[in-house]
């Protein structure tokens, strides 16, 4: 009886090998030997939420899949054991296996200073997060998050997830809005219509308001237009020019009329030097002196005249 079981155990193990070898077939040819390339692991801290983002996720650079998500946990459970609870930092800690050749710690110190950052992304509407290294222009905004204990791979610092940075901002806004006095800038935009309505139609008093000014103007408007008719106008101009020569007249006038003052002025200060030149050289002249010639006016129309002494 035992002989006749003997082929059957064979055949049986034959089997469960031919199966434990096509099973590691499978492993390498779909696994992309992945099992036997070279990798590394780097290690970063994120202090916001991680949902969505699981052990195996991809790391990719710039696009580029270059890695995945090994493990996630919380730094008080890996490096702050020996610490109150209360003073922990309680970071997400992600631990990366990075494919390739495995990089000097002193390398990647190099690439941190030239900003490679590391951040939590989503893969569209899908809500799978994955890790995306880049190099990011400026990190003065973004502070590196600190910690007191010496980790044990290399550390790529970590920025905010962008919806994380969205979601806070709308909720400073709200705050924001909350604070605002929305009774008193109401109060004040009420009081601010309240004058623009008085400015436009008046307050029935001192102010007859835009509206009834514009009405005026538009009056103005109308008589400026009819003045500045053809026939209005032709009147206007005869009426000037004729002012302007009765000035003209008027002016020619007292120009003459001047000029006779101003003679006659002239002949008086004349007379007036004489007498005061007289009065200086010989004082006693104008009492003990003959008497000036009497001067006898014209007779019958004659025009000569004489003088008597």
């Amino acid at each position: 009886m035992s002989n006749n079981s003997n082929p059957n155990y064979f055949r049986l193990g034959v089997f469960v090998l031919a199966a434990i070898g096509v099973l590691l077939a499978v492993i390498l040819i779909f696994g992309s030997g992945q099992i036997f390339k070279k990798s590394f692991t780097v290690e970063t801290y994120i202090k916001q939420s991680v949902t969505g983002l699981d052990a195996g996720a991809a790391v990719r650079f710039r696009g580029v899949k270059i890695g995945q998500v090994t493990t996630i946990g919380l730094s008080g459970e890996i490096y702050e054991k020996d610490i109150p609870f209360h003073e922990r930092r309680q970071y997400v800690v992600v631990r990366m296996q990075i494919f390739g050749e495995k990089v000097k710690p002193d390398q990647i110190e190099e690439f941190v200073k030239n900003h490679l950052r590391a951040r939590v992304k989503s893969m569209g509407i899908t809500g799978v997060n994955y890790i995306e290294f880049d190099f990011v222009p400026d990190t003065s905004d973004t502070l590196v998050l600190p910690f007191s204990w010496k980790p044990e791979y290399p550390v790529i610092p970590s920025m905010p997830n962008q919806a994380d940075e969205i979601i806070s901002g709308i909720q400073k806004l709200i705050g924001a809005l909350n604070e605002m006095n929305i009774d008193g800038t109401q109060k004040k935009l009420d009081a601010l219509l309240g004058n623009l309505n008085v400015l436009m139609a008046g307050d029935g008093k001192s102010n007859d308001g835009v509206i009834e000014s514009v009405k005026q103007l538009n009056v103005i408007m109308a008589r400026i237009a009819k003045v500045t008719d053809k026939d209005e106008l032709s009147i206007l101009m005869r009426e000037l020019v004729g002012t302007m020569v009765a000035l003209r007249q008027t002016v020619t006038s007292i120009q003459g009329d001047t000029s006779a003052t101003i003679e006659n002025l002239k002949q008086t200060s004349e007379n007036l030097n004489e007498f005061s030149r007289i009065a200086s050289q010989s004082p006693s002249s104008l009492i003990w002196g003959e008497p000036p010639a009497k001067i006898t006016p014209p007779l019958n129309g004659s025009s000569s005249s004489g003088a008597q002494k």
